[in-house]
C-alpha cells in the first residue's frame, strides 16, 4: 500500500484531500527526514492502521532505522504526554505544579536530531489536540531555526493525514454490503 493506493481509496468528495496528499507528499520547506517523520508519526497517531500501512510503506524508506524508531517513538510518547498535560491545563487548580512522574527518556535521547523530534512530537500533539504541547514544542523549534512556514507545513500535513484516516474511516461500514454510500 502507497499514498497513492490511499488516494485511490479516497470518495469523490474528499478530492481536496486527495490534492493535499499529493502536494504535502514533496513539501519543499522542510527536510526529507522531517517530512517523513511528520507523515510517520501523525499516521500512527490517526489510529487507522490501513493509514499507518500506507504512509510507513512510502515513507519508512527515506529514514534510517534510527529515524524510523525516532517517529514512533515521538507518536508514543506523545500519545501519553498529550492525555496527561490536557488534562493538567484543562483542569487547572494544583495540577500543573505536581510532578508528572512518567518516564519520558526518549525525549532526551531521541536518536536523530532534536529539532526533528521535536517537530514530529509537534505534529502528533496537533492530531491529538494537546495545546500545552503543541506551544511547547513549537517554542522549541523555532529556538532551533525552524521557520514558521516549516512549522506550518508539519501541521499541514498532520491535518491532511487525519482527515485521510477519518473519511477513511467513515467510508468503511458505507462499503459493507447492503449499505448504500
Amino acid at each position: 500500500m502507497s499514498v497513492e493506493s490511499l488516494k485511490s481509496q479516497l470518495p469523490d468528495y474528499a478530492k481536496d484531500l486527495k490534492l493535499n496528499l499529493g502536494s504535502l507528499a514533496t513539501e519543499p520547506s522542510l527536510s526529507t527526514q522531517q517530512r517523513a517523520g511528520v507523515f510517520i508519526a501523525s499516521a500512527i497517531a490517526s489510529r487507522n492502521p490501513d493509514v499507518t500501512r500506507a504512509i510507513v510503506a512510502e515513507f519508512a524508506p527515506q529514514l534510517s532505522p534510527e529515524a524510523l524508531n525516532a517517529a514512533k517513538a515521538a507518536a508514543a510518547i506523545m500519545g501519553m504526554n498529550n492525555v496527561y498535560y490536557r488534562f493538567t491545563h484543562l483542569v487547572g487548580g494544583d495540577y500543573p505544579t505536581l510532578p508528572a512522574r512518567l518516564r519520558m527518556n526518549v525525549m532526551l535521547r531521541p536518536g536523530v536530531e532534536k529539532v526533528d523530534f521535536e517537530l514530529w512530537s509537534l505534529a502528533v500533539s496537533a492530531v491529538n489536540g494537546c495545546g500545552m504541547c503543541m506551544e511547547s514544542h513549537e517554542k522549541v523549534v523555532r529556538q532551533a531555526g525552524l521557520t514558521q512556514e516549516q512549522v506550518q507545513a508539519a501541521v499541514r500535513i498532520a491535518a491532511v493525514v487525519h482527515a485521510v484516516a477519518v473519511t477513511l474511516e467513515a467510508e468503511a461500514p458505507l462499503a459493507a454490503p447492503g449499505i448504500a454510500a
